[in-house]
């Protein structure tokens, strides 16, 4: 785990959370203790580390109100591996879709693209040095550039067998010669002038021709199954990587040809041995829409034995058991399981018992009300109302939000969730482009000017809005 999340203590945790997520304090707090108990466990010793497993956690509570938020935020807060899976998607084994495994090669996969960008990030100053020094030979090439590489390739066979080519060292008596001569001093004196203006940038839009790794866009044999394995990984380190010509800008040409070098500094065993070890003792899998599986007396139906097999089937997953994917076996004991879900029609007690038992603690999340809604629309970061003022300025137009606007918008918002279905915080987005609409219709206009949004507007421009809702109520 990242420095930052041991450093941080749940109080810390739930202080980030609370800058994009209004109320839900409880929730809150179980998950920054999830979080903490992560830390705490990887300083106890080997043998009580074992026997400590993660306390999951069951979130209820309707649509809209933070539950996908929190674990959103959680995955952007969080340097372990983190998957979101929606349980609606998973099906019983015989049935036409994705096996509930899936969910455990999903999380590798995080965790290996993790591992990967953390060692591509340690080697990225020598990376960026030998990308600087392929642009440079490639903006001007030497004379004998492709003549000493072809012999270093053929001395490296030779140089096995404990003795030098004729070839061999007819080149490097020819490269000596070469390198003595006036003219590798002229083109080594012109490679440090460009070396200079590539650190500075002024040849940042200067085309240049690189040569790059061709690789296919995918080598992925069944993209339905998985844990099959890709055709190309075979023969991988038989054959000798292909390349191409391209050309690009010198700034893109730097990215690729950096990303590439530091590609191949990378061990990648040692990548997935840590990828492998990171998913089993960090990884967090969030079950959204638990509640769709589970099968109350309410939901007799045909799909009812499939959502009981679904259920059975994510049972052995988060108990504890091994998932082999194409990395290696990965032990799912010590994962932390996150499940979420409204519970409207459902409740928690209509899951099979063992599933249940292995989400220990439940959560409810409560209903907004008026003052949340006015804190959402202000307070976070992200509030729906920062974002649409940015959205209008790239237009030149600045939109002002009074606060008796905000309160009125709050009000409707509440009032629409109450007489019509509850959609949370989504509301929320609903009565804003709808206020907007016009505004951002009409723009581009250079007649446009500051826009100030009050409490009589917003009443204006939702009035017949507010009054379909209240006729729908009587229609049958």
């Amino acid at each position: 785990m990242a420095d930052g999340i041991k450093n941080m203590t749940p109080k810390q945790i739930v202080a980030e959370l609370d800058k994009y997520i209004i109320g839900q304090d409880e929730a809150k707090k179980y998950v920054a203790i999830a979080l903490r108990n992560r830390y705490r466990r990887s300083l106890l010793s080997d043998e009580m580390r074992e026997e400590i497993t993660p306390k999951n956690i069951l979130m209820m509570g309707p649509t809209g109100v933070g539950k996908t938020e929190i674990a959103r935020r959680l995955a952007k807060l969080m340097d372990a591996p983190f998957v979101k899976v929606e349980a609606t998607k998973f099906t019983e084994v015989g049935y036409v879709g994705r096996d509930v495994d899936s969910m455990i090669r999903d999380l590798v996969e995080a965790s290996m693209r993790l591992s990967k960008q953390k060692r591509m990030d340690e080697n990225a100053e020598m990376a960026d040095k030998m990308a600087e020094d392929i642009l440079v030979k490639a903006i001007i090439p030497g004379g004998r550039d492709k003549e000493q590489t072809s012999g270093v390739q053929l001395g490296n066979i030779f140089g096995n067998l404990g003795y030098k080519s004729q070839k061999e060292e007819y080149e490097e008596k020819q490269q000596k010669e070469y390198e003595a001569s006036k003219e590798y001093s002229d083109i080594q004196m012109a490679r440090e002038q460009v070396r200079e203006q590539l650190r500075s940038g002024a040849l940042d839009e200067h085309i240049v021709e690189i040569e790059v790794d061709d690789v296919p866009k995918t080598n992925q044999l069944d993209t339905q199954n998985e844990g099959m394995i890709a055709i190309g990984n075979i023969f991988d380190n038989m054959l000798p990587k292909k390349t191409k010509h391209k050309k690009c800008k010198v700034k893109d040409a730097r990215r690729i040809l950096r990303e590439q070098e530091a590609q191949k500094l990378i061990d990648m065993d040692q990548v997935t041995d840590e990828a492998l070890q990171n998913a089993e003792q960090n990884g967090i899998i969030f079950i959204d829409e638990i509640d769709k599986i589970a099968s109350g007396s309410s939901m007799r139906s045909g799909a009812d034995v499939s959502r009981e097999g679904v259920q059975r089937d994510i049972l052995p997953i988060v108990e504890g058991s091994v998932v082999n994917t194409k990395y290696g076996p990965v032990k799912t004991d010590h994962m932390l399981f996150i499940g979420a879900g409204a519970f409207h029609v459902s409740k928690p007690s209509d899951l099979i018992p063992e599933l249940q038992g292995r989400f220990p603690i439940n959560v409810e999340l409560k209903n907004l009300d008026k003052e949340d809604f006015k804190k959402i629309l202000t307070v976070p970061e992200n509030a729906v109302t920062k974002q649409q003022k940015a959205l209008l300025e790239t237009e030149g137009v600045k939109v002002d939000f009074t606060d008796d606007a905000i309160d009125e918008i709050a009000n409707l918002a509440y009032l629409m969730n109450e007489e019509t279905e509850n959609i949370g915080a989504r509301r929320l987005h609903t009565i804003l482009e709808i206020l907007l609409e016009d505004i951002s219709f009409n723009l581009p206009d250079p007649d446009a000017s500051d826009i100030v949004i009050d409490r009589e507007y917003v009443c204006d421009k939702l009035q017949e809005k507010v009054k379909e809702v209240d006729v729908d109520r009587y229609i049958l």
